[in-house]
Order: structure tokens, then C-alpha cells, then sequence
């Protein structure tokens, strides 16, 4: 493993360990093992150190349906080493607080990353501490990664996030827009868990029942460019600082580009940090 040199990475998680259906019967819910293990084995084997937050601080679950080698190319081997890295890493054993690391500075963070599961639907798109987090990471123009239904919690940077989160689970799609406006990320190209793949998820994880709303639909409501690919075919998009991936099968090159970002934004930092004074003149940053 690299020894960790080119600064940290926040990474968000959600308290979330039940998730509300439109039934009112309350599933069990958590993090997908190889939306977090990928990422975050990418992020510290890459030479950065990856600070794992939740909104309370307590450590997230993971979701028993992800703990399959379905998600891991069908290897055995490849889930338990998923599961062995979460467990021996010391920083996602420990969650901190998002609020105690806004407290702590946000210019020391690279980047941020939001897995997926279910559980950025219910905590993290209306949690005021993750849209204060977000709305820095937007100022900055800093690489700002969420996988599968990480995507929606985008809508936690919204001045009325619970408002809108209200306005998708009554149904009210123009509330929903009224919510939204004046949303950091609106015309942003993105991808999210399609609409086709949590009627899948329904009928073969929830037993049938509804989810409350579509993330899909959610960040298509907000003002989000969202662009699907199949279901269950890799797909990452990226528009700016954003960089967003579809579902579990698209962990590998949305990893692969978010290192990709935050090694351009390091090289930009240290070109300028080394680049010499001339006088009055400006020295320009490199591409």
C-alpha cells in the first residue's frame, strides 16, 4: 500500500440502517460493499487519506444484498479482500462527524465521495451539514464523486432541501421544482440509478414493494442534465468538478476517474506552488 502523502479525501456515509417504503413497512438498508471498497481502496492506494464521515458520526452499515461476487466480477477471492480492506482500515472503522470536519477546515480535503445503497435517499439529500460540505467543494471547483444513489444527495446544497425532499415523497413534482431553484448543480450533466433499475431493485430486493420516489426522477426535478445508460451497463459521466457513476457496475472506472481528478487538481497545486515570481507577471496554470 502507498503511504498516504497527497492529502485527504472526505468521504460520506449515511446513520441510515432502515429505509421506508411507500408501504410504511421499513426495509433493511446500507451501503453497497463494492461502492465503497472500490472507490476507497482507489483513493488510498493512489497516495491519499481517506477520512470516512456520517452525519452523527456512527460507522454505516453495509447492505447484506452487496456482500455477493456478483459485484465483484464474480470473484470470490475480490469479495473477501472488499470485505478484509473496510474492516482493516482504521479511518472506515472510525467515522467522525461531517460537521466535525467542517469545523475542522474543508481546504485540507482534495475531494468528496458519496456511495451509493439507498441510504443517500433518506439522511444525506436533506442533511444541512453535507450541503455545506458540497457547496465548498462547488466553490472550489474540487472533484466532487457520488456512485449509484449517491448522486441524489447533490440535493442536501439546495437552500430547502427538506422541502423538496417532502415535495418528491407527496408526489408534488412542481413544489419539487420551486424547492430547487437557485440548485448549484442545475444543467449539470450527471447519471443516477435509473429509473429501470430500481423497478428491478424493487421486484427483486424489496419483494415488490415502491420506493418512495426515483433518484432518477428526483435530480431530473432539481434541474440535473441526468443521462442513463442501460440497465446495469457501466456508466460514468462527468461535467466539471462533478463526477458521477450509474449503479455498482460502473465502481472501476468511476474510481479510476475520480484518482484521475484529484491527481490533476494535486499537480495543479504543487505547478503553482513551485512556480517561480516574476515581477508583476502571471503564471499561468497548467491544463
Amino acid at each position: 500500500m502507498i503511504v498516504n502523502t497527497k492529502g485527504k479525501v472526505l468521504i460520506v456515509g449515511s446513520d441510515s440502517h432502515t429505509f421506508e417504503l411507500k408501504s410504511g413497512r421499513q426495509a433493511p438498508t446500507g451501503y453497497y460493499l463494492n461502492e465503497l471498497a472500490v472507490p476507497a481502496r482507489a483513493i488510498v492506494d493512489s497516495g491519499y487519506q481517506a477520512v470516512l464521515a456520517t452525519p452523527k458520526g456512527t460507522p454505516p452499515v453495509v447492505d447484506q444484498f452487496s456482500v455477493n461476487a456478483d459485484y465483484f466480477d464474480r470473484s470470490q477471492a475480490a469479495l473477501q479482500s472488499a470485505l478484509e480492506f473496510v474492516a482493516t482500515t482504521p479511518s472506515l472503522q472510525a467515522p467522525r462527524s461531517i460537521r466535525s470536519a467542517i469545523e475542522d477546515g474543508l481546504d485540507g480535503y482534495a475531494g468528496v465521495f458519496v456511495p451509493g445503497g439507498h441510504p443517500p435517499m433518506i439522511d444525506l439529500m436533506q442533511d444541512p451539514d453535507l450541503g455545506e460540505v458540497l457547496r465548498h467543494f462547488h466553490a472550489e471547483s474540487k472533484p466532487t464523486a457520488l456512485l449509484c444513489h449517491g448522486p441524489v444527495a447533490l440535493t442536501s446544497a439546495m437552500s430547502q432541501s427538506k422541502e423538496f425532499r417532502q415535495a418528491l415523497v407527496r408526489g408534488d413534482r412542481g413544489a419539487a421544482e420551486t424547492a430547487a431553484e437557485g440548485w448549484q448543480y442545475n444543467g449539470y450533466r450527471m447519471t443516477v440509478f435509473s429509473n429501470e433499475e430500481e423497478q428491478w431493485a424493487e421486484q427483486n430486493i424489496l419483494d415488490g414493494e415502491r420506493v418512495l420516489f426515483y433518484p432518477a426522477d428526483a435530480l431530473t426535478a432539481a434541474g440535473g442534465a441526468v443521462q442513463g445508460q442501460g440497465v446495469f451497463e457501466c456508466n460514468v459521466v462527468q461535467d466539471r468538478e462533478l463526477i458521477t457513476g450509474q449503479n455498482p457496475f460502473s465502481d472501476r472506472p468511476f474510481a479510476d476517474l475520480f484518482v484521475a481528478a484529484l491527481d490533476q487538481l494535486s499537480y495543479r497545486g504543487r505547478a503553482s506552488a513551485d512556480a517561480p515570481t516574476l515581477g508583476s507577471a502571471r503564471v499561468s496554470s497548467m491544463p
